[in-house]
């Protein structure tokens, strides 16, 4: 019985040519994608972590002579250390956060940042933590006063806001009829309302219940039923290299299965 021995066929060689082509394309390709990211190959040639903070968020982040200091500031420190680089701070405002992020100002920024899509839609974010509200920190002589959410919204009532964040937001929003001012540094907020120069100062959980442990004069308002809903906070960076995010979100991850996010947690936000 003969055998007959079929010869390829042109077209059918033309195809496997091409095939192998394409392949060894692919391959090209994955190679090249193997390689870091331009941002992780400038943080890993030059060891240092650019963070940006406005440093005026207790207890997240609070620049005072002695340098940074903080939950975030304790977290980074072990990402960065976790890395092997090491940190430049760089100061920044709440108005300027988003715009000197894109700005290639830092790397990441830090201090109580919260997540919402306005952010979310322009940069990237690691997973959120300290879940939070707005509320309302007011002078402990004043907490009967201050009850509901219309009795902030009164002709009487002077509102003193930080620029450009989320509490400026909510201000702008819902205490329409309030007597409101603008006071450009954060952190001299409460004392300006414990003195009784304004009534009241919209900020979150965790800020509230820090002044109001610190200064017997102010009370922290609404603690148990926010005035918003609840909401996360969490480290913004650049949506620019694929590299560099998986290897934050991998080190964050590191960091909270040694059990680091948590002992932060029972340090700065008790």
């Amino acid at each position: 019985m003969r055998h007959s021995h079929a010869h390829p066929h042109p077209h059918s060689r033309s195809l496997v040519a091409l095939t192998l082509s394409i392949a060894a394309g692919t391959g090209l390709l994955v190679g090249s994608a193997a390689q870091a990211g331009p941002r992780l190959d400038k943080i890993m040639q030059t060891k240092t972590l650019r963070v940006g903070t406005t440093g005026d968020y207790r207890p997240f982040a609070i620049k005072t002579d002695a340098g940074y200091s903080g939950h975030d500031v304790d977290v980074i420190e072990a990402m960065a250390k976790e890395m092997g680089v090491k940190i430049e701070w760089v100061p920044t405002t709440w108005p300027q956060l988003m715009p000197d992020l894109k700005a290639d100002r830092y790397d990441v920024a830090v201090g109580g940042i919260t997540r919402n899509v306005a952010r979310i839609t322009q940069a990237d974010m690691l997973p959120g933590y300290a879940p939070f509200g707005k509320v309302a920190l007011v002078r402990n002589a004043d907490k009967q006063k201050f009850t509901t959410p219309e009795s902030l919204n009164q002709g009487s009532v002077r509102v003193i806001k930080n620029p450009g964040g989320t509490n400026e937001a909510y201000v702008l929003q819902n205490l329409t009829a309030a007597q409101v001012s603008t006071h450009d540094k954060n952190a001299e907020i409460p004392a300006l309302i414990a003195e009784g120069k304004g009534d009241v100062m919209i900020t979150e959980t965790y800020e509230a219940l820090h002044y109001a442990h610190t200064d017997p004069r102010l009370h922290a308002a609404f603690l148990d039923k926010p005035l918003t809903p609840v909401n996360m906070l969490g480290f913004m960076f650049p949506a620019d290299d694929a590299d560099y995010a998986r290897v934050l979100r991998f080190t964050w991850n590191q960091i909270d299965h040694r059990g680091g996010l948590k002992a932060s947690a029972q340090k700065w936000l008790k």
